[in-house]
């Protein structure tokens, strides 16, 4: 099964951190990272930019709007994803508990929709 792993970084921990601490999380995540590539775990995923780099679009009245920066004002800031294949979402936690990035926020853990693509033969084609 696939998992997809929402990363969110609480920015008020991780500006505590000096640069050197920073970088060793990193570093870890990354480490830990490769451990779930090398177990077949890890079937995806990338860092995100900022929040502040970040552009929001949304039907509004009959048109689409086009805003700066996330919707919500919020502490944890979308800091990536990662695409886990796990057999269930037991798995997935027991996982995604050994994360380093755990330390700096939260990772939200979604079963993906696998049945979506199936039930829907124009994508299969893709």
């Amino acid at each position: 099964m696939k998992f997809i792993c929402l990363g969110y970084l609480d920015t008020g921990k991780w500006g505590t951190l000096s640069e050197d601490e920073q970088k060793a999380m990193v570093d870890a995540c990354l480490a830990y990272d490769i451990e779930l590539r090398k177990g077949g775990h890890f079937a995806g995923g990338e860092a995100l930019l900022g929040a502040e780099t970040a552009t929001t679009i949304r039907w509004n009245d009959g048109k689409v709007s086009v805003s700066d920066g996330p919707f919500a004002e919020t502490k944890e800031m979308l800091g990536g994803i990662l695409i886990l294949e796990a057999a269930d979402k037991d798995e997935a936690i027991r996982l995604m508990t050994r994360h380093p990035g755990i330390r700096m926020g939260s990772f939200e853990i979604r079963p993906a929709d696998e049945q979506f693509m199936a039930q829907h033969p124009v994508l299969k084609s893709i």
